[in-house]
């Protein structure tokens, strides 16, 4: 599927075509409630389904799941539109950002790999939540010492690499014990753990939209050993692994 072309027309007809929409209002909401940071009413609109419910939201496709996944690009580049307009850094320009936004093919790849209307729903859910978190901490970001965001940043921007709390003290320019101290009065965590739930939610994608071997899984996050990575898992998620893939990774696929 050619998303370049896809976008394009799916983007003039949003922009052209208010039959698209059922009431403006509806989905303007959930727009906003992405922008604010506002993951309870995200989470309930996920839970309700509302993106899938497409009364009154016109016709992009005669064919359903390719209606849907049309539905899905706009929503996409809607909700982008929204965070960067609410102080999201634009990183990259949406068509970008779809192509790239994971190591394992992004957005238009999990799309493309989805056969059934349930999965692209689901796909949405996880985009529209994952925005949401990303809100959140844009706002958190705006409180945040000047440190302790260089430390996220940090963290983001090499989360497969194995991080101390020596490269990020050496990174701000500050002490061990002082960052940690600063750090955990601004989020609440130690680095260390913020550091352990990040690389697992890494991990909960790659098990997800991948194939990997978990003992790659493992050793692409810079766990010490895969009997570490299960440990660690298994405490964040209350699953081990494999038993997270079985779960997911068959349902979404």
């Amino acid at each position: 599927m050619a998303l370049s072309k896809e976008w394009y027309d799916a983007e003039f007809v949003d922009s052209e075509s208010e039959s698209l929409h059922r009431a403006p209002s509806i989905e303007y909401s959930f727009y906003n409630a992405v922008k604010t940071g506002d993951m309870e009413y995200v989470i309930k609109n996920c839970k309700e389904d509302a993106f899938i419910h497409l009364d009154g939201t016109g016709v992009l496709s005669r064919n359903t799941l390719q209606n849907i996944k049309y539905h899905f690009v706009v929503t996409t580049a809607m909700i982008t539109r929204y965070c960067i307009d609410g102080g999201l850094e634009p990183e990259q320009d949406f068509a970008e950002t779809v192509k790239t936004a994971d190591s394992q093919g992004g957005l238009t790849l999990k799309m493309d790999s989805c056969s059934t209307v349930r999965q692209v729903a689901d796909l949405h859910h996880e985009m529209a939540k994952d925005f949401t978190g990303k809100m959140v901490l844009q706002k958190k970001s705006s409180i945040l010492s000047k440190p302790v965001t260089q430390c996220v940043d940090y963290i983001y921007s090499n989360i497969k690499e194995r991080i101390t709390i020596a490269d990020l003290a050496a990174y701000t320019g500050l002490s061990e014990s002082y960052l940690s101290r600063v750090f955990k009065q601004n989020l609440g965590v130690s680095i260390s753990d913020y550091i352990r739930e990040k690389k697992i939610e890494k991990a909960t994608h790659l098990l997800k939209y991948s194939d990997k071997p978990i003992i790659d899984i493992a050793n692409y996050l810079s766990f010490s050993s895969q009997s570490h990575f299960i440990q660690i898992f298994e405490g964040f998620t209350g699953l081990t692994p494999k038993k997270y893939r079985d779960r997911y990774y068959k349902s979404m696929w």
